[in-house]
């Protein structure tokens, strides 16, 4: 698969990542059953053997499951470690954790970014992340305490690149204000049903200060592939059902499926978008692929995004 730069870092990663977040649970609070891990395992290995090298994973995935079944293929998989990026996240605090009561929150805190990490590189069984991410904003969180935590890490040897996820451009511009290192990711929902980072700026400030847009969900949560649903009840139903149509179309012009069709129409923004694919069906995760070598004209693209939007540009 071909590979781009991770924002200013040394490191290099492929046109897509692969999103670790079901391979151990398929949604939140599901119990990780030895048939499902196995069926995650199975997933990663098929990424791997597909060419992806950015793997992304969280600490509240399946509770740090998730982690702990990468780990696992890690190390049974021979110079997969040397060959993948390995990202997590932090910050993300579930209700009732670590004492009754505690509400579900956001912690930016050096001591809970620092043991986070800590906790990460323990379940998954290796001496250093190649990117952590704070997973999304903590309105009390401190810039200053923020850098302190990313240079105690990065000094440490325990993380070698830093960046963020679901981040306004501002928290953005006010930590690096403050990070001695560059922040060179910035994880955030984007899809052809979620356009908000063409417009609040997000995508501007990442081709301005080459971040690397890191896109979950890129498929809509499924919305936009053959067989996913959409809801009746959806106020935006029949603009949806007709962006599909236009797929649909696209997708029969240039022979491919329309999940191809919706990751080549992020790939080609010229800010480096990298879809991250969560998929856990090995056909998929092949297929997605596709979308790496397709070479979207700029027509075609326009009339995605039109369809998208639900009606004509200005």
């Amino acid at each position: 698969m071909q590979t781009q730069p991770l924002g200013t870092s040394s490191l290099s990663i492929s046109r897509l990542g692969y999103g670790c977040w079901r391979i151990a649970a398929p949604y939140e609070g599901a119990e990780p059953r030895p048939d499902r891990l196995a069926h995650g395992r199975e997933a990663v290995i098929a990424a791997y053997e597909a060419g992806y090298t950015l793997f992304d994973l969280a600490d509240v995935y399946a509770d740090g499951m998730s982690e702990t079944l990468f780990g696992e293929v890690l190390r049974d998989v021979s110079g997969m470690r040397e060959s993948v990026v390995v990202a997590s996240k932090c910050g993300v605090r579930k209700a009732n954790q670590p004492h009754t009561g505690d509400p579900y929150r956001y912690d930016f805190s050096k001591e809970y970014v620092v043991r986070s990490c800590e906790d990460s590189l323990q379940r998954l069984g290796i001496e250093r992340l190649d990117l952590y991410q704070l997973h999304r904003p903590d309105f009390l969180g401190d810039p200053n305490e923020i850098a302190a935590a990313f240079s105690q890490l990065h000094d440490q040897g325990k993380v070698l690149a830093f960046g963020v996820s679901n981040c306004r451009t501002s928290l953005l511009s006010a930590l690096q204000k403050h990070c001695p290192m560059p922040l060179v990711a910035n994880q955030v929902e984007i899809s052809l049903i979620q356009l908000a980072a063409f417009h609040d700026g997000v995508l501007d400030q990442c081709l301005g200060e080459r971040i690397t847009p890191m896109a979950w969900s890129p498929l809509g949560g499924g919305r936009l592939v053959q067989g996913g649903s959409i809801e009746l009840n959806d106020p935006h139903c029949a603009k949806k059902a007709k962006l599909r149509e236009t797929m649909d179309h696209v997708g029969r012009e240039l022979g491919c499926s329309r999940t191809v069709v919706s990751l080549a129409w992020l790939l080609r923004h010229p800010s480096g978008i990298v879809p991250l694919v969560g998929s856990t069906n090995p056909e998929n995760i092949r297929d997605a692929t596709r979308a790496v070598e397709l070479n979207m004209s700029r027509e075609v693209w326009y009339r995605l995004f039109e369809a998208a939007l639900g009606h004509r540009l200005p």
